[in-house]
């Protein structure tokens, strides 16, 4: 078979998904706050998940769906609110609507040396509390901090 005929695609491991969890949970113990916490891989399989006692249980989906459009689009919800402002009405709807698309902060890439390894979402907090964590379990695989 010829290497054409597939592609090699980087994967968070094990490993780093739970140095990402254990560091997104400890930002939000550090400010007061109880989340979810969703690792996923880059095709947006769960790869890791964290409740901390307490969070809401709403936020459980919110967190997966958070990592999700992170993994999906590879950029920050930041960017891509920036990138749809330009778009026609009609595509930033249909993305809406979209049960993998979220605009709302605390949803982040995760990339070793700029290849896209998965996405972390977190979703208990306010957004700027959810983005506060989701950068501390970047940071914790990436040394990379905003």
């Amino acid at each position: 078979m010829s290497g054409a005929a597939f592609v090699r695609e980087a994967v968070i491991t094990h490993d780093a998904a739970l140095r990402v969890l254990a560091a997104a949970v400890g930002q939000a113990q550090s400010i007061g706050i109880r989340v979810n916490v969703a690792v996923v891989d880059t095709a947006g399989r769960l790869a890791g998940f964290v409740r901390m006692p307490g969070a809401f249980l709403v936020s459980i989906d919110m967190a997966c769906r958070k990592a999700r459009s992170a993994a999906g689009l590879g950029i920050e919800p930041e960017l891509a609110e920036q990138i749809l402002a330009h778009e026609d009405r009609r595509v930033r709807e249909g993305l809406m609507q979209h049960p993998d698309f979220s605009l709302i902060r605390g949803g982040l890439p995760l990339r070793i040396d700029g290849e896209l390894i998965g996405a972390i979402g977190v979703s208990g907090g306010s957004e700027s509390q959810d983005a506060a964590c989701a950068q501390a379990g970047v940071a914790a695989i990436t040394g990379e901090t905003t």
